[in-house]
């Protein structure tokens, strides 16, 4: 059995596996052909962490699969309360075939995972967000860039530690720039540099973000101030003075570039009002194929729990 906790885990084929059968299925609900392969299964959500995005993708992913899926916040379950994880892991992997979860540390799914009798999927953690980025790329390939070279500028988060480890799986060129004392962990960019010898990735970091996004393909960034960390707004925005995606920005990236954004985006911090808009299209194609590649993530492990 499979879990999706991160793009570490897999290797380039089954990555571009999941690929093809996001697109395949995209293609099927097109043409409103919504074919059942998760027929009759249930997909438990747990929320620790509120979201816009994930929850109507996987809710309606999963009913469009056939299935159904049961929405758990923390505080409509007993690990609001107080339960382990180990424990709220073996009673509700007892009941449902699919869990995904959305929550704080990393270590969080590792426990719950190491527990549970069906596959989970990793919704989104403070290290990691696999899922975006599986969406990022298949966006991409829509698009039509098969080789992007691709720049990453702001914060080190979950987001650049994403799209680090599917770079260094598929052999792509990542740059990587962030304010000084905000880099990426040092721990995930060794392990991250060691897929790239493998694959022949070229990862790069900086500080400077005009350097990174010189003559790339796709300019790519992220809220400063992820959930949790709202306090720290004040220190941040002083730090990611200069970091904001704006035109000059844009203009030294090639001409076809295109921008994309997770969401929720904030006009005038990481960027600016101009940029969103004149990107719109992608970033909106960007959050709707959570929907799609989403099925294919589910699809996938559903065809390899007996690995």
């Amino acid at each position: 059995m499979r879990h999706f906790l991160s793009i570490k885990d897999f290797s380039r084929d089954e990555l571009l596996e999941m690929i093809s059968l996001a697109q395949k299925i995209k293609e099927q609900t097109k043409k409103k052909q919504f074919v059942p392969y998760l027929e009759h299964q249930t997909l438990g959500m747990i929320f620790e962490k509120s979201s816009t995005r994930t929850r109507v993708s996987f809710e309606t992913g999963i009913y469009q699969l056939g299935g159904i899926g049961l929405f758990l916040s923390s505080n409509d379950i007993q690990l609001g309360r107080g339960e382990p994880m180990k424990d709220t892991a073996r009673v509700i992997s007892r009941m449902v075939d699919m869990v995904m979860i959305r929550t704080f540390e990393q270590s969080r799914l590792d426990e719950f995972s190491a527990y549970s009798q069906v596959p989970i999927i990793n919704g989104l953690s403070n290290e990691y967000h696999p899922v975006q980025i599986m969406t990022d790329y298949f966006t991409l390939l829509e698009l039509g860039f098969n080789d992007p070279v691709v720049a990453y500028v702001g914060d080190g988060n979950n987001i650049a530690h994403s799209w680090m480890m599917l770079a260094s799986k598929l052999g792509l060129e990542l740059r990587i720039a962030t304010p000084v004392g905000y880099e990426c962990q040092q721990s995930i960019v060794d392990e991250a540099m060691g897929f790239a010898k493998q694959s022949g990735a070229k990862i790069t970091f900086s500080n400077d973000p005009k350097i990174a996004v010189e003559g790339v393909d796709v300019v790519i960034t992220d809220t400063w101030i992820s959930m949790g960390q709202e306090s720290e707004k004040e220190t941040k925005l002083k730090a990611f003075g200069g970091y904001m995606v704006d035109d000059a920005m844009m203009s030294f990236a090639k001409s076809n570039a295109v921008f994309m954004h997770c969401l929720p985006a904030y006009r005038g911090y990481e960027v600016s009002e101009e940029v969103f808009e004149a990107h719109s299209e992608t970033i909106f194609l960007e959050a709707e194929n959570r929907l799609h590649t989403q099925k294919g993530i589910m699809v996938w492990l559903d065809n390899h729990r007996n690995d």
